[in-house]
């Protein structure tokens, strides 16, 4: 697959925005401030291909990419830190349970900060993808602002924290260096075949 070729298709406010050609889909997710645009730039080798604000929740939409016309990656609204209503934020919800309803989800990506244990939300968002029984894993990342000997701990934390079920493989990465890239890419291609 060819990461390189890759075009934004959609932005989807509802589930009728949702593609109606059946592609695997490749489903990020993560709080506003995780890195989760820079994650998808790092697989891609892209600056800004997907946008990376100053500001948390740029995302405010399901946002589809069709990656070498073989899947989709779709870029969830991020969740936790953006400075939006409580009713925009009951929007993004009411958003998100109607796309895990919609079992689309070939391969779900939760994306945390190594650095932190996960917060309610992570915990919530790992529940959805487990509840909904699609295969996930998570990429634990911001590893390069970790030292050596955190890493281990931080990542079993994790594991306990969200409560993964045995084989949801936590992934360490950095956006920033590359760190874990080819392993997830491993993942992803598997999951679009």
């Amino acid at each position: 697959m060819n990461f390189q070729n890759v075009e934004f298709l959609i932005s989807a406010a509802s589930p009728k925005d949702f593609p109606n050609n059946r592609l695997p889909e490749i489903a990020f997710a993560g709080k506003s401030n995780v890195g989760k645009s820079s994650v998808i730039n790092r697989i891609l080798q892209r600056k800004n291909f997907a946008r990376v604000g100053d500001k948390p929740g740029k995302t405010i939409h399901v946002n589809y990419f069709t990656v070498d016309k073989t899947c989709y990656f779709v870029d969830l609204p991020g969740y936790g830190f953006a400075k939006v209503s409580q009713a925009e934020k009951a929007r993004w919800g009411k958003l998100m349970e109607d796309y895990f309803a919609a079992d689309r989800i070939n391969l779900g990506i939760l994306i945390v900060d190594s650095r932190h244990p996960p917060t309610n939300n992570d915990i919530t968002m790992a529940q959805w993808f487990m509840d909904s029984g699609c295969p996930f894993l998570v990429v634990a990342n911001k590893l390069d602002k970790l030292k050596k000997s955190e890493i281990e701990s931080n990542l079993q934390t994790i594991r306990e924290d969200l409560e993964l079920p045995e084989g949801c493989p936590v992934l360490p990465f950095s956006a920033e260096k590359g760190t874990g890239r080819e392993e997830l890419i491993r993942y992803i291609l598997s999951a679009a075949r």
